[in-house]
């Protein structure tokens, strides 16, 4: 049809085909069943091309890393542009000047669909949920688009296996799909130009990858990068969840920036210590990938006998040197971050984008280097993994966060026993003639001052003794560097504050002391400057109850009610607030700091409130899909008030169900100069009225000055519908009583009368909940009340946060059986 935009356009500008055997094609259909395919591409970085047949032409998704069988692990899937149908049997090489230059492999095929009551159309929507039936990938799988960043080109979707007969932990399709599925060549061969069934071998693999590698070489490299001060994290006592969020092992060694170009190779520790020749095992490895100039932060680890990195081990190569390091000294890099590239600097760029950089600059590294691996989502499955087998932990990083070279809250780490450096500041005597010392005192910083946190006698051989009581006496000071309790400062020495020491522990106590604690050696790459106190940032428990911090927290100045107060008011009433809040999008108002400072709305899932906080994706006015927040049970409701939530207000429809409402809601706002009279005069009319047309209603006041009338409604009617009705009821109401109701929002037609705000009725806006606390002086609570009680309140304000039992009880009455609920369709007027 003339006019109408050619799906394959922006495929066909990017290539020429005189050069490249792709094919040009145009928009077709292959039969009665739509088909998919994946190919597997080694161009500028190696990912998985997943191409599903839709609107005639091949819809496709350039997967980081490959489709994952595994439900727990979400793959990067960045939405490339529309392929022809003739592409789906395209396997070779395009050349490498070329768009896309490099190796294609035919890596599966077969067919899908979308499942039952669902469509192709929702690719377009940002979600779709389909069945594939190909020789490797079969199932269910789902496409969830995420939200994109301001500025930002690229289309990012996460690709993700549902848990089914096919369902796998692992990475068993990547890891062991290695041929084609149509000649069964290698990529290796494929590369070649090899046909199939020509006799190739290992060592004529191997050959074509060497070339290869050498071609790919051209010139001499610039000089490396300067140092950057690295990112740290902040210590959490959770995993955060989301698909926000990407998770990696935290790796028990030394943290390096390596600057490199060819051969030429520093290694610098976080405080730009150059140890260039304390691994020099790794330095030569590194020098012989002949890289291009480029600045990567990484861990360096020693690996103990069961291939795990262990710190310890780490110590002992260290204290050998590198010059005696045998076969039994498993050194490693594992990088996890790219800072700069051939000049460029990407620190701007997201941790998503950064890490597909780092592993196309990495794709022919071989152990000792290693690509730390990530998942996204999924984070408490990886904990749980690490600390099952004794690691330390993980760190979580934002997918769309920069680099900072300091502190931040978008890289953080969950540790699976605490473990922190403390300042040496001086040891007490042994009774045993054989040890030193008995053990060594301990403290951090806060700010300039030096902080006492106990003593720790364990976990010393006798080569710890030797060397710590050689740097001990050098050290040696008259006078104690800090307050010490006079227990803990009889037969001490002390030392000035220079040493640092790795230490694990129990816990702090009550006064801050090490409980159990065991040395784990010096740190010779942090200085004790930097040594600050290493507390975790409180969030909700991954399991059992919700643990509320800062409980004295005063949130309701003028009544002096705290945090603590109102979490154990929605824990009290959580079984009856739950069945309106539940499983519906939600907008909370969070006030951090208590009600009379800054307050905010928040509907979008970040991924920080914890695990009883879920997320819908839901279709925007732009076309775009953004996760809203919902909740399930009490977990999710005290989750959200851990995060300084004070106010639920929630959507007129349910979260499994968005584009269908079932709760009408007319907000009764008089103007400054009317009494609450007037406004419970309004409500029972608005009930009357509603009766007439066959709607039961109920009555809610608000905690503020007003009252909501609740229409529940049987889902089966749209969106438009739902507007439409509540707009004529109220515009009606208004030109029958113009001198005391109006329809229109403007505070200049309110004067004197009472808004009829039926705007809550659109898709997207929220009413406040029932049983829902307000920011509001005295803590007021929106409670359901029965008309006839309607009639002899004051105001709005008859409940309030300390009524919890009383709200039970009332709940549980007559008068309020049933409320809220009703079967009843809206009706055709």
């Amino acid at each position: 049809m003339a006019g109408k935009k050619d799906p394959l356009a922006e495929y066909n500008a990017k290539r020429d085909f005189s050069r490249t055997k792709e094919p040009a094609g145009k928009a077709g259909k292959s039969g009665k069943d739509r088909i998919f395919m994946v190919q597997k591409h080694d161009a500028t970085r190696l990912h998985w091309d997943l191409r599903l047949e839709a609107d005639g032409v091949l819809k496709s998704w350039a997967v980081t890393k490959g489709p994952s069988p595994d439900p727990d692990v979400k793959r990067l899937a960045v939405r490339t542009e529309d392929h022809p149908m003739d592409y789906a049997t395209f396997e070779g090489t395009i050349p490498a000047d070329e768009y896309g230059g490099g190796t294609v492999m035919l890596w599966d095929r077969g067919t899908w669909h979308p499942i039952e009551g669902k469509s192709a159309d929702d690719i377009e929507e940002g979600h779709l949920h389909f069945v594939l039936d190909g020789e490797r990938m079969k199932g269910e799988w789902l496409l969830i688009r995420m939200k994109p960043k301001k500025g930002e080109k690229r289309e990012n979707w996460l690709l993700r296996k549902l848990d089914d007969a096919y369902a796998e932990e692992g990475d068993a399709l990547v890891e062991q799909a290695l041929t084609s599925i149509d000649t069964g060549r290698s990529m290796a061969e494929i590369a070649a130009g090899r046909e199939p069934g020509d006799a190739t071998g290992e060592d004529a693999a191997v050959e074509d990858l060497a070339e290869m590698k050498h071609a790919r070489r051209s010139g001499k490299p610039g000089k490396p990068p300067k140092f950057r001060k690295p990112q740290l994290a902040t210590l959490v006592d959770e995993v955060p969840t989301g698909n926000g969020w990407m998770h990696e092992i935290k790796f028990d060694g030394y943290r390096a920036l390596i600057a490199v170009a060819g051969d030429d190779v520093t290694v610098w520790t976080r405080n730009q210590k150059d140890w260039t020749d304390k691994f020099g095992p790794l330095v030569e490895a590194i020098a012989a990938l002949d890289l291009p100039p480029a600045l990567i932060d990484g861990e360096i680890v020693a690996l103990d006998k069961d291939g795990n990195p262990d710190f310890s081990t780490l110590q002992s190569v260290l204290k050998r040197g590198h010059g005696s390091q045998g076969p039994a000294d498993k050194l490693a890099f594992f990088a996890f971050d790219l800072l700069e590239i051939d000049g460029a600097d990407l620190t701007r760029q997201s941790n998503m984008e950064r890490k597909e950089r780092l592993e196309a600059l990495l794709r022919d590294a071989r152990p000792p280097i290693h690509l730390a691996d990530h998942v996204i989502g999924a984070g408490e499955k990886l904990y749980a993994r690490m600390c099952d087998a004794g690691q330390e932990g993980i760190i979580s990083k934002g997918v769309d966060a920069p680099y900072r070279h300091s502190r931040t809250k978008s890289w953080v780490k969950v540790k699976c026993v605490q473990r922190q450096e403390f300042i040496v500041v001086g040891w007490s005597e042994s009774s045993a003639k054989a040890r030193p010392f008995a053990s060594l005192l301990l403290a951090t910083r806060d700010g300039d001052d030096l902080v006492y946190r106990g003593k720790v006698g364990t976990g010393f051989d006798s080569d710890d003794l030797d060397r710590l009581s050689g740097k001990l006496d050098r050290l040696a000071r008259k006078t104690p560097p800090l307050d010490v309790p006079k227990a803990d400062a009889r037969k001490v020495h002390w030392v000035t504050p220079k040493l640092v020491a790795e230490i694990a522990f129990a816990e702090l106590t009550s006064e801050g002391r090490v409980r159990h604690g065991s040395f784990l050696g010096l740190r010779q790459d942090k200085d004790a400057s930097d040594v600050q106190d290493e507390r975790k940032t409180p969030a909700p428990e991954a399991k059992g109850d919700v643990e509320i911090s800062s409980r004295d927290r005063v949130i309701f100045p003028d009544s002096g009610q705290t945090k603590g107060d109102l979490a154990d008011y929605y824990a009290a009433v959580a079984p009856i607030m739950l069945a309106f809040a539940a499983e519906r999008p939600l907008s909370l108002v969070r006030c951090p700091q208590g009600r009379a400072k800054k307050c905010f709305f928040q509907k979008h899932d970040n991924g920080g409130f914890g695990d009883g906080v879920k997320a819908v994706p839901i279709k925007e006015k732009d076309g775009g899909t953004e996760d809203y927040l919902f909740i399930e049970d009490a977990r999710g409701l005290l989750q959200c008030v851990q995060m300084g939530t004070i106010e639920f207000h929630g959507w007129g429809a349910r979260s499994g169900a968005v584009e269908k409402p079932d709760r009408m809601v007319f907000d009764l706002d008089p103007d400054e100069g009317l009494d609450f009279a007037q406004v419970r005069d309004a409500a029972g009319d608005l009930r009357k009225h509603l009766a007439d047309i066959g709607l039961t209603s109920f009555a809610m006041v608000t905690g503020g000055k007003g009252v909501h009338v609740v229409v529940p409604l049987t889902p089966g009617h749209s969106w438009d519908a739902h507007k439409s009705f509540a707009e004529r009821f109220a515009r009606a109401l208004a030109q029958a009583e113009p001198d005391r109701f109006t329809a229109t929002m403007s505070k200049a037609k309110r004067e004197g009368r009472i808004f009829i705000d039926w705007l809550r009725n659109q898709r997207g806006s929220t009413a406040v909940m029932p049983y829902s606390a307000r920011a509001r002086e005295g803590a007021p609570v929106a409670a359901p009340v029965a008309w006839n009680e309607l009639k002899d309140m004051e105001n709005a304000r008859g409940f309030a946060i300390g009524d919890a039992k009383r709200l039970l009880d009332r709940a549980q009455s007559k008068s309020l059986a049933g409320w809220g609920f009703a079967q009843q369709r809206l009706p055709d007027v």
